[in-house]
């Protein structure tokens, strides 16, 4: 491999075609004379010419999934202490800050979480579902949980 010296006029057609939005690579196939994909960005590099992006850095715009948080508690939520088996433990903050506390609202027989917070904790086959607030919940009888929030939803 030899050493590859840059004249006045290949500096020049580097930034022309630099600037024209050419790869390293296309650069380094028109300038010829051994010179290599590497030595390109190098040289440019050295020189200052600005970043280019690339496909790696292209930012994509990605809808942001729904914060889980939006959906508020009811009646401002409840602390640890005031839990029990039938209220939604689907928590609110910081476990380390003193506003932390859980939902509150009546939970789904068999289920930790009312149905909305069931709906977000339980994504079944990755579908938007809504809940169907009509179904009536036998609270009474042992059964499926999972398999009666189903039938409350929507596709």
């Amino acid at each position: 491999m030899g050493k590859t010296t840059w004249s006045d006029e290949r500096v020049e057609q580097l930034k022309e075609l630099w600037a024209s939005g050419k790869t390293a690579a296309e650069i380094a196939k028109e300038l010829g004379d051994g010179l290599t994909r590497n030595a390109i960005i190098g040289k440019a590099h050295r020189l200052g010419l600005s970043g280019r992006i690339t496909p790696v850095q292209k930012k994509v715009d990605k809808p942001l999934p729904p914060e889980v948080n939006d959906i508020p508690a009811k009646n401002g939520g409840i602390s640890l202490l005031e839990l029990t088996e039938k209220t939604c433990r689907y928590p609110y903050g910081d476990p380390k800050k003193p506003n932390f506390h859980f939902c509150g609202s009546n939970c789904l027989p068999g289920l930790p979480y009312c149905a909305e917070h069931a709906a977000v904790a339980y994504q079944m086959n990755a579908r938007k579902f809504a809940i169907n607030e009509d179904v009536d919940f036998d609270t009474n009888k042992e059964g499926d949980a999972l398999a009666e929030l189903d039938e409350a939803v929507n596709t």
